[in-house]
Parts: structure tokens; sequence; C-alpha cells
């Protein structure tokens, strides 16, 4: 893992010195760079395809987080019958007029 993420490493004065279309072509291969600054790192550059693998990722542990939480939700607790509904509202079910079934064609 330490070899494969010495060969990421590229200083910021490489881009300095005119060098930039040529690290954007390693990113074809590569898929990520590391810029150092001051042998310290400064900033990741990533390819649009690596970048996009990496957006969906986040995305799909936000939907399986959010699945998860709705499958552990108490929906009974928030629910009430049609029942309470009309008598809160002062509705009685002779009220309410009769409807035909729609016809769908």
């Amino acid at each position: 893992m330490a070899a494969n993420t010495i060969g990421k490493l590229i200083s910021i004065s490489q881009f300095n010195k005119g060098m930039a279309s040529q690290i954007f072509e390693r990113l074809k291969s590569e898929h990520e760079l590391i810029v150092l600054k001051n042998n310290a790192p400064v900033a990741v550059v990533l390819s649009p395809d690596e970048y996009m693998r990496l957006a969906e990722a986040a995305e799909d542990l936000r939907l399986l987080q959010l699945a998860e939480e709705r499958l552990t939700y108490d929906w009974e607790a928030d629910t009430v019958t049609h029942e309470q509904v009309w008598s809160g509202n002062d509705i009685a079910d002779s009220g309410l007029p009769i409807v035909a079934e729609p016809e769908i064609e």
C-alpha cells in the first residue's frame, strides 16, 4: 500500500513548471494523485471517473443509511385509523358521498 502511495505523489512545483498536462495525462491510468507542498500532502487530484465512482459510493451509503433508518422506524406509532380522522374532523361515515369506481383504460 505504501509503495503504491509513493508512486502517486507529485510536487506542487510541477504545476508551476508547466507540467500540468503531463500530470493530467497520468490521471488516465492512475485515477488519483496526491499533491505535496513542502513535503506535506495538501490536495488530491482525481480523474473524473474516480470522482464519479466516489460520489456514487457516497450516495449509495446515504441511501443505505436512510433505508436502514426507515426499516427500524415505528410506523404504527404515527398512524391513525380513518375513523379517528373522521371523528376528529366531525365527518360522519354517512355524510360521505358514494363515488363510483374510476374506469381505467
